[in-house]
């Protein structure tokens, strides 16, 4: 299973530099878990710097994968991890998910950095 944080989905949809480092994964839907949290922070970057009907576009498209809900598990875990490696809170649940998914996690967040469990790509440019 796979996870794709918030700044690789922006990454691929915008076709930056590293968009072909989260393709993979994103295009193979039938393993991919798209935390609630995402969808939230894509729809809002994608209203910003395009427009309202882009943002559905976009969040279409991520909805092919497996959506996971922040139930109480996955709160009270993301509430650890951002006390234990000092994440802020979207990124502790987007951690959370992947952890109790057993996932692989696809990022240029650096927070992620070095972190288990996390494919992690520098941002280029």
């Amino acid at each position: 299973m796979n996870v794709v944080d918030s700044s690789g989905w922006v990454e691929f949809f915008v076709d930056g530099p590293n968009a072909h480092a989260f393709a993979a994964p994103i295009l193979e839907v039938s393993s991919l878990l798209v935390p609630t949290i995402c969808l939230y922070e894509v729809f809002k970057v994608v209203c910003k710097h395009r427009d309202v009907a882009a943002a559905f576009q976009a969040v279409a498209h991520m909805r092919q994968g497996i959506v996971v809900d922040v139930d109480a598990n996955i709160a009270l875990q993301a509430a650890r991890f951002s006390l234990e490696l000092q994440l802020p809170m979207a990124d502790s649940l987007i951690y959370s998910v992947s952890s109790a998914h057993e996932a692989t996690l696809w990022s240029q967040d650096e927070d992620f950095d070095g972190l288990p469990g996390v494919r992690y790509f520098r941002r280029k440019g």
